[in-house]
């Protein structure tokens, strides 16, 4: 069975690799077919277990074919198997949110960072809050914040309700648009993300074919999210808070130029690869 096992691995391997993925796609998906780690395929026991769990070997097989031929059509990997991971969370994803990206964890880092600078409790609002990744993250790593995530996409809200009850309850989620949440409301931080791609930029097919329209793009020049989520974290921060937006790296200079109205110290960031990512500001 062990060498079955290892030839039908294989085979998604190289499956994968002719139709241009990584192969390393392939453990990710036939330990989702298992229901294992990634990392107990290498274990022989737990896959010997696993294979018995389910009892038919052909099962896992005609599973574990379908969901290379999914991903083979450009269907996103964590679509697949149901699962992002986002510095140390594991959060649910599927049709309808988009899918976490690396980059967007040197936000959450900045903000941590300046969060470890304020006394007592601090309120956060993450605007266009998606799978939850941000305020998850910040919520789960800096245990004095309260975290409001507000996300107005009933699809997106699925996947919210779902990784707020697995992680931490005590995020608070509202189901509203990013121009009118909460009116009256004054908060400490603002964390966003918001669609910010220009309408006539070309994306990689799994993106473009199955990742949810209104979490990409941003206008024509793809600045009108980015534009109305300054304008309500001016709204929204008291003199003195901190906003930290995810942007294109063509925006930089842009975004810079509609912060300078309400806000001071404003500080571009730049990501691993040395593009310009995201900007931090504080109120006036």
């Amino acid at each position: 069975m062990e060498l079955t096992f290892k030839e039908f691995l294989q085979g998604g391997k190289e499956q994968l690799a002719r139709a241009g993925f990584a192969e390393v796609e392939a453990e990710h998906l036939l330990a989702h077919t298992l229901g294992i780690s990634r990392m107990d395929l290498h274990n022989p026991l737990t896959v010997e277990n696993a294979l018995s769990a389910i009892g038919d070997l052909t099962i896992a097989e005609e599973t574990y074919w379908k969901l290379l031929d999914r991903r083979c059509a450009h269907e996103p990997l964590q679509y697949l198997t149901g699962v992002a991971y986002f510095r140390h969370l594991e959060l649910k994803v599927g049709p309808g949110v988009l899918v976490p990206r690396p980059e967007s964890e040197l936000l959450v880092e900045a903000v941590l960072t300046h969060l470890e600078k304020l006394p007592g409790a601090v309120s956060v609002v993450d605007l266009g809050s998606g799978s939850g990744a941000l305020a998850l993250a910040i919520a789960t790593e800096a245990p004095r914040t309260h975290v409001i995530a507000v996300e107005k996409s009933a699809d997106a809200i699925h996947w919210l309700k779902e990784n707020v009850s697995f992680i931490d309850e005590k995020v608070r989620i509202l189901e509203s648009d990013v121009a009118t949440a909460l009116e009256g409301v004054k908060c400490d931080v603002v964390i966003a993300n918001p669609p910010y791609i220009p309408d006539s930029e070309v994306l990689p097919k799994d993106v473009a074919t199955h990742e949810p329209a209104v979490a990409l793009f941003g206008g024509p020049d793809g600045m009108r999210a980015p534009r109305l989520f300054i304008s309500a974290a001016a709204r929204l921060l008291k003199p003195g808070g901190f906003l930290a937006i995810e942007h294109h790296e063509t925006q930089a200079a842009e975004v810079g130029d509609v912060l300078t109205v309400e806000f001071e110290d404003i500080l571009l960031h730049k990501d691993l690869n040395g593009r310009p990512r995201f900007t931090t500001a504080v109120r006036r």
